[in-house]
């Protein structure tokens, strides 16, 4: 098969290193791709959003599968663009049309849809700039800390976690009044904070048929011991020991099967992958969000413990046969440390030189690029704020922690940053 892989990150690098190693690939085509993926594919100067371009593309390489990683296509549309473009309709495209990237789209879509259709949730309400004195009202009605999240996506950064009243109403002015997330922030959802631990599971879903793949736990603030900003995400560990199997049971019972018969029953065709990320509460899960692609970094700890052929996974999905897709995982344990530029996610440097990317056991760990690029020379420099992720594989949480960062210690490059305590909790917890 020829495939093309539409991203440019940690995750696609992940999706592009499992896909090559299908002996059903004949060639793979990334873009835009990054200097990780130009190693193992072909990397090729489209945009993700140019859809008449990768129309034209899939035509003239005589593609037979073609691979959405990140939301932005998917809540713009590419698949229905496929769906009604007949000389492209033929073709499996893996992810949800519009209708169901509004799962993550819109928080308040979201929120609504698990409430139709009786999924454990925080208790929320949502607010636009005309309603915004009944926002500041129910705000002081919460009880501590109080959770403000923007409808729309707003790159990982779009959910607050405020600590007083006098803190939370600003912030809503600020995402109402001031924009502070742009369109994103039109609505806000207020939500009821939940305490618990936090856990991401993933489902691969033609649409009926549903495999559940590895669950993983990850780190989104910047700062160790959760403190600082949100990013994207610093890290993953794979599996979860706090996940255990009753646990897991519930999710696939109370969350996984409500939500993809309530997408059959309100005919949202769904093709693709569903994050749930999940907060386990004195045992019970509750859902925090959906989010309709693999999750990053959690694909870098994810994908190393697939040990079926993740290519007939992808074309099972897509081909609607996901009910007959053999699907088997690896027994080790993966932990993801990312590897940023300093600064991020605030203002942050691209273009410096990384070296010592050449010092990996591979049997131990794996390097996944995400902000990287060649330059002029060859050379291998940063292009983003998260720059790297490395994933170690080993028999527990330590052997593999201690595989990844063995392999950071040996990469460098101007005013690299990375959390030091990835996994730690869970280290207290098992």
């Amino acid at each position: 098969m020829n495939i093309l892989l539409l991203g440019g990150g940690g995750r696609e690098h992940a999706f592009a290193w499992k896909i090559i190693n299908s002996q059903n690939c004949t060639q793979l085509f990334v873009a835009p791709g990054n200097a990780g993926t130009d190693q193992i594919a072909t990397n090729v100067n489209l945009s993700v959003t140019d859809f008449e371009g990768i129309a034209n593309f899939v035509l003239e390489q005589q593609i037979d599968l073609v691979v959405v990683g990140p939301e932005e296509p998917l809540v713009k549309g590419i698949v229905d663009y496929f769906t009604n473009n007949t000389s492209i309709s033929h073709i499996p495209i893996i992810g949800p049309g519009k209708q169901g990237a509004r799962l993550e789209g819109s928080k308040d879509f979201s929120k609504q849809f698990m409430e139709r259709h009786g999924i454990p949730t925080a208790a929320s309400r949502t607010f636009t700039k005309a309603n915004i004195e009944d926002g500041l009202a129910y705000i002081n009605q919460q009880d501590l800390p109080i959770v403000l999240k923007a409808d729309g996506l707003a790159a990982g950064k779009g959910v607050l976690i405020c600590q007083s009243h006098d803190e939370a109403s600003r912030i809503l002015k600020e995402m109402l009044l001031e924009a502070k997330f742009g369109e994103a922030s039109e609505k806000v959802v207020i939500e009821q904070f939940l305490d618990g631990i936090e856990l991401s599971v993933f489902v691969a879903t033609d649409g009926k048929s549903y495999r559940i793949l590895p669950e993983a736990k990850d780190y989104k603030r910047i700062g160790e011991r959760d403190t600082g900003l949100n990013t994207g995400g610093m890290g993953a560990v794979s599996p979860v020991p706090f996940a255990d199997k009753k646990f897991l049971e519930k999710v696939e019972r109370r969350i996984v099967i409500p939500t993809i018969k309530g997408l059959e029953e309100e005919k949202i065709k769904y093709t693709g992958f569903l994050f749930i990320g999940l907060m386990n509460v004195n045992g019970d899960p509750y859902v925090i969000e959906y989010n309709v692609r693999m999750g990053d970094p959690e694909t870098q700890a994810v994908i190393p413990r697939i040990k079926s052929d993740f290519l007939d996974l992808l074309h099972a999905m897509g081909t609607f046969n996901l009910e007959n897709y053999p699907f088997e995982l690896h027994e080790f344990t993966t932990t993801t440390v990312v590897m940023v530029a300093g600064g991020y996610p605030g203002d942050y440097e691209k273009g410096n030189k990384i070296d010592g990317l050449n010092i990996v056991n591979k049997n131990k760990a794996i390097v996944f690029h995400a902000g990287t690029k060649l330059n002029s020379l060859g050379e291998i420099i940063t292009n983003g704020g998260r720059v790297l992720a490395i994933t170690g594989m080993g028999n527990s949480v330590e052997d593999a922690l201690q595989n990844a960062y063995n392999v950071v210690s040996e990469i460098h490059w101007k005013d690299r940053y990375f959390r030091k305590d990835i996994g730690q909790d869970i280290l207290k917890i098992s």
